[in-house]
């Protein structure tokens, strides 16, 4: 479909629906400064074209300027077609880089026959999309994660991880430089494929993950796919709990103090919190966090007064 191309009532009600939970995220993770230039990472599956697309909505509606460079990693997988991503960019005239890196040699030839490759190909491109960004000057790295990844990762880590974390919307690398943003945070991931479908991006495969039916990962979208089925409240119900976390009525002792009731002041909560209230306080007044995000996806300052 042409990006000039009106869609039908019920499409775009659902584009204005992830374009306003796009905008919330943002501004809930106050995601993008000032004259940020973000590196949009582009793999060719819907995720990824639907995040450049409203990415490039914020950047014409929000109240501050930002620059988007696209970032595709070939990974030299068999058949892969390299000029598609190319040409679609072109079109957009959105500029971007292709990164050329035989991952996918490294990957098969490491990873025994039979045993799951998304590990080693996950920190291999990393490190190549860190490096990368580091060239290009990026201050921001956005992935296309969205919602169902986030619970997905959630049961992984709890079933089989023995921990209770997910995807964070906002990532401070450990190499202290990088800052991964995820501005799907809170979009679903069926209404982002009925959006991918009706745009009808050019879609890439992914021939060496999609080639293992038995990931773990499937199992827990599978979980969470029954139990939309069964209640669809429990969906929404567990996106509210990843953002309604209590440590005082769980069993780690580095988050609460038992004895004293009261959190614990652990170096790195104390690092990480100090971080962010510098953020805040030391922000311009036109971040994006002093907005409220209207119903169509644009912003409103949050002490704008509303004329009767």
């Amino acid at each position: 479909m042409s990006k000039h191309t009106r869609l039908p009532a019920a499409e775009h009600k659902r584009q204005l629906k992830l374009q306003r939970e796009t905008g919330k995220a943002v501004t809930d993770f106050n995601m993008i400064e000032q004259g940020d230039r973000i590196m949009v990472c582009l793999s060719g599956g819907k995720d990824s074209y639907v995040l450049l697309d409203f990415l490039l909505h914020l950047k014409a509606v929000a109240p501050i300027d930002f620059e988007l460079v696209a970032v595709n990693l070939d990974q030299k997988q068999p058949g892969f077609p390299e000029t598609v991503l190319p040409d679609y960019l072109s079109e957009l005239g959105v500029p971007f880089r292709i990164v050329e890196e035989d991952t996918y040699s490294i990957v098969k030839e490491k990873i025994p026959a039979g045993q799951t490759t998304c590990g080693l190909c996950s920190r291999l491109r990393r490190g190549i999309l860190y490096r990368t960004a580091d060239e290009l000057g990026a201050t921001k790295i956005a992935l296309g994660h969205h919602a169902d990844d986030l619970l997905e990762t959630l049961l992984l880590n709890l079933f089989h991880g023995g921990s209770i974390k997910t995807m964070p919307a906002k990532l401070h690398a450990d190499n202290g430089r990088n800052v991964v943003i995820r501005p799907l945070a809170y979009c679903r991931e069926s209404d982002i494929a009925a959006h991918a479908a009706v745009k009808a991006y050019p879609i890439i495969p992914c021939t060496l993950c999609g080639s293992q039916p038995n990931l773990q990962r499937q199992n827990m979208k599978a979980l969470l796919a029954d139990w939309e089925r069964s209640d669809p409240s429990r969906i929404a119900s567990m996106m509210s709990a990843i953002r309604n976390v209590k440590p005082s009525h769980l069993l780690d002792k580095t988050l609460y103090d038992f004895d004293a009731n009261a959190r614990t002041q652990s170096p790195a909560l104390d690092s990480i919190e100090t971080t962010t209230d510098a953020n805040l306080l030391n922000s311009e007044p036109t971040v994006l966090h002093q907005y409220d995000v209207l119903e169509h996806g644009s912003f409103r300052r949050t002490d704008a007064v509303t004329e009767s």
